[in-house]
């Protein structure tokens, strides 16, 4: 039987489940696999027979006194209060699972520290690649600690300060979307939505990542394009003391995102991963407004995508009409096809099969523990 091989995944969102499934969905068959998460509800309804685990929700947990709550962090680490018993179960059942089920490999998605964990206790581990501002100890130690790194977007989209040694054992799968609906003509997807096929239409969407597209400087885009219908996906943001619009309706949640993105002139979103990769997919022209994330992840990313001419952004949100103007004709002037050679529908598929060649090629001629075998030995 082949080594499993187990994924940790961060519980923050629906990004990091979404894409484990979608690489588990392109495994063999008979290829045994694991995901430990504090957030198994994530994976309801996941139908590849896999083994959840789950584990302690540590955010949040409260330091049991003053004196543990004032000890510095060390640079090496990112996350690591002391005195939590929902970390030591967690790192335990870590432990244990990796032991008893003999992982031959641990993706992790995402954690430094679950990386190091993973290389101090024997066990080959991945990371999952995010853009930010990642040139610390903590996340260099935890790269280079690991038998590899998966990218799940565009090689073009590296950041130019990213090492060389580090880049070289890194798999680049091209961009990841875990969205499967086909995607239809803007014309047909106007139609079935009941929008109308002349009107120039501007969507925005976000993840559930953050808290949400903030509304106000949207009323002030209704206002300078009055002309447009606005629509927006996902949670928005209000302060309370906005204006609302009749060209600007806001819908939440909505079954079947494709056809809102393959109908809009332009896309306003964020910088996450398979946002991003949703939009490629639909070659939609794209303003991209990064939210703030840990390391300036999403600002990272949305500055190698303005590089590429993939899209446009803004160093803040509009708050004035010409603001909104001049950020609009720069979108309008865009090449959807930039964006769309970003998007990679094999993504799933060849990251898959790189995770698995890599598992069987680390254990190439290894005998389980219950045989005897000759071992290399450890000196010092």
């Amino acid at each position: 039987m082949p080594k499993p091989i187990t994924f940790f995944v961060h519980h923050q969102g629906r990004g990091h489940a979404n894409r484990t499934m979608a690489l588990v969905s392109e495994f063999s068959r008979d290829r045994p696999v694991s995901v430990m998460t504090a957030g198994p509800h994530l994976f309801d309804g996941f139908r590849r027979d896999i083994e959840i685990v789950p584990l302690p929700n540590m955010i949040g947990a409260a330091v049991p006194t003053p004196r543990l709550y004032a000890e510095p962090t060390p640079q090496v680490m990112h996350c690591v209060p002391l005195g939590l018993a929902e970390m030591r179960r967690t790192m335990r059942t870590i432990l244990d699972h990796l032991d008893e089920r003999e992982v031959g490999l641990f993706v992790v998605d995402v954690s430094s520290e679950i990386a190091l964990l993973s290389r101090i206790a024997s066990v080959p581990a991945v990371q999952i690649r995010m853009h930010g501002d990642r040139s610390d100890i903590g996340h260099i130690g935890s790269y280079e600690a690991s038998v590899g790194m998966l990218a799940p977007f565009d090689e073009r989209l590296e950041q130019d300060d990213y090492p060389v040694h580090l880049r070289a054992k890194t798999f680049y799968s091209g961009g990841l979307c875990t969205t499967l609906d086909a995607v239809p003509e803007k014309a047909e997807a106007r139609r079935r939505l009941g929008l109308d096929p002349t009107r120039e239409i501007i969507v925005t969407v976000t993840g559930g990542g953050g808290s949400g597209t903030p509304y106000a400087p949207l009323t002030v885009a209704a206002r300078a394009a009055p002309d447009a219908l606005w629509l927006t996906l996902g949670p928005t943001h209000r302060e309370g003391h906005e204006t609302d619009f009749a060209n600007l309706s806001e819908l939440g949640w909505v079954p079947g995102v494709t056809d809102y993105l393959a109908a809009a002139d332009i896309v306003i979103a964020s910088a996450g991963d398979n946002t991003i990769h949703e939009v490629a997919r639909v070659g939609a022209r794209l303003i991209v407004m990064p939210e703030w994330r840990y390391f300036g992840e999403q600002t990272r990313k949305a500055e190698a995508l303005v590089k590429l001419g993939a899209a446009v952004t803004g160093p803040i949100w509009p708050g004035d009409l010409a603001g909104w103007q001049a950020l609009l004709a720069e979108a309008r002037a865009l090449d959807g096809e930039a964006i769309r050679t970003l998007h990679e529908p094999e993504a799933a598929q060849r990251a898959a099969g790189w995770l698995e060649g890599l598992t069987d090629e680390l254990w190439e001629g290894a005998k389980s523990r219950d045989e005897a075998a000759p071992a290399l030995k450890v000196v010092g």
